[in-house]
């Protein structure tokens, strides 16, 4: 699905620099990927996250897992080859949030570590953070608020990851959170520190 099919395109340079934007909004533009199983915690903390970023004054945007297949990637199902076209256009969209200077975080599911490397691949080194979602299946499927590990485990919903799908976890993430066992509010601590600890966000005051 990644084959050029355009001819006659060119690539045009913008007279606004991606350093030019990071000035303006005082941050460094990147891409915060959260991966995990369906229930982890994913989007919640990317969502508090984004809060906490927005109350300090930085531009964020989350781009979710279901609302991306509510439009950009409706035509996609979960299938191997469907769930590898997914994750590439969500790079490619999250590289161009993050050239504009905007701190983008992805709640996804993205089972493939190959996936993963490509969208990593897009960025310039350092501005890429790959943060593991971890949380033990048994309490993901407890947790189960949309009653999609029942439909799994009872043949409803095929190729579900953690059920009958494989997710590859993360063998060197940048970060490694634990929703079973952290709360929600220790977890964003940490991605924040994180952050700063990087120099893609300032050192709170």
């Amino acid at each position: 699905m990644t084959e050029q099919k355009a001819t006659n395109i060119t690539w045009h340079e913008a007279n606004v620099t991606q350093t030019d934007r990071e000035k303006l909004l005082n941050q460094k533009g990147g891409v915060i990927w959260f991966t995990g199983l369906s229930g982890s915690g994913k989007s919640t903390l990317a969502l508090e996250v984004e809060s906490t970023l927005h109350q300090r004054g930085h531009l964020t945007y989350v781009l979710d897992g279901d609302n991306i297949r509510h439009g950009l990637n409706k035509n996609l199902g979960f299938s191997p080859e469907d769930r590898e076209e997914n994750i590439r256009r969500i790079g490619e969209v999250a590289k161009l949030f993050a050239d504009a200077g905007v701190i983008v975080m992805t709640a996804f599911i993205s089972p493939y570590c190959a996936d993963r490397d490509n969208a990593r691949d897009l960025l310039d080194e350092g501005r890429f953070v790959e943060i593991f979602v971890d949380c033990p299946l048994e309490v993901c499927e407890a947790r189960d608020t949309k009653g999609l590990y029942q439909k799994a485990r009872a043949g409803e919903i095929k190729e579900f990851t953690g059920i009958s799908a494989p997710y590859e976890a993360p063998p060197h993430p940048e970060l490694i959170v634990n929703t079973s066992s952290q709360t929600l509010k220790e977890c964003t601590e940490r991605v924040i520190a994180f952050l700063e600890s990087k120099s893609l966000i300032p050192t709170s005051q």
